[in-house]
């Protein structure tokens, strides 16, 4: 069970404290605008007038400030709606797959009854057989505590599955209590996980092979995303997570920068490692992790 974020943005606060900003704003300005109209002598002293200009100067920029605070604010919010929408949206993906097994799993039966009545036992096994690997295909993913992540991996494993790249996952934790929320883990996996995808594609003379570890140890949870891709130069090795860089098309240089943000914020830290055989990014999370204060 995930413990609550102390730095989350209180959204009720931020919008109270913006209008209360704008509502002083708003009467200050008409209380100077009001005291102009009805009062034809509208002189004051020179200090006062200073005083008044400052005043109001430092209340405007005192709003601005609020005003650009919550620009950054509903921009990381609507950011945090989007990539919970891409979750839900998988782990509907991934119940509709299970509902269908479940609805077939009548069928099943039905068959595997009919070939033993007819004694056809080789047909008998060799259809539980393919039977098996399908639910063990989505049972696999279903391993972590962390539903968005198992959804994550499903839909990977589909999306490898059309364009003919194996798909392996290896899943040694249930990640249970992981400190990471589950829609910022499925950023962080995601994004490796797309690079991973997009490095085997380059690769014409092997197998393209996608793998997935997710494992623990006694200080850590740990996650692994390897590739038989082609060597990352030495020379690129800090550059790529840098945003912005890409050997690949326009727009296509942020994922490496999100995950080594994400690690900074959440105490992480990643390992890569690169030959001509195998590149690994290997990432891990502290088990008592401490989130980086909201900027």
């Amino acid at each position: 069970m995930h413990r609550p974020n102390p730095h989350k943005p209180n959204l009720n606060k931020i919008t109270s404290f913006a209008i209360f900003v704008n509502a002083l704003q708003i009467a200050c300005a008409l209380a100077i605008l009001l005291y102009a109209i009805y009062n034809r002598d509208f002189t004051i002293p020179e200090s006062a007038e200073i005083a008044l200009v400052a005043f109001t100067a430092a209340l405007v920029i005192w709003g601005a400030v609020v005003d650009i605070r919550d620009a950054f604010i509903t921009r990381k919010v609507e950011d945090q709606r989007r990539m919970l929408e891409e979750a839900y949206r998988q782990l509907e993906d991934l119940n509709r797959t299970l509902r269908a097994q479940r609805h077939d799993f009548k069928n099943h039966l039905q068959v595997v009854y009919s070939l033993t009545e007819m004694a056809a036992y080789d047909d008998v096994q060799e259809y539980v057989q393919r039977i098996y690997e399908d639910v063990q295909s989505v049972g696999s993913f279903i391993r972590t505590s962390v539903p968005a992540v198992n959804a994550l991996l499903s839909a990977k494993a589909a999306d490898c599955a059309e364009r003919g790249i194996a798909f392996e996952t290896d899943i040694q934790s249930t990640w249970d209590p992981i400190q990471v929320p589950g829609w910022e883990m499925c950023r962080i996996l995601g994004n490796l996980v797309d690079n991973a995808i997009d490095a085997v594609l380059e690769a014409k003379d092997r197998t393209p092979q996608v793998r997935v570890c997710i494992g623990e140890d006694i200080r850590s949870w740990t996650l692994q995303v390897s590739n038989n891709g082609p060597e990352i130069p030495a020379a690129q090795r800090r550059e790529i997570f840098q945003p912005g860089f890409t050997t690949k098309a326009a727009g296509r240089g942020n994922g490496l920068s999100i995950v080594a943000g994400l690690l900074e914020k959440y105490g992480g830290e990643m390992r890569l490692e690169s030959d001509h055989e195998c590149t690994c990014f290997s990432c891990s999370f502290p088990r008592t992790a401490s989130v980086l204060p909201e900027e």
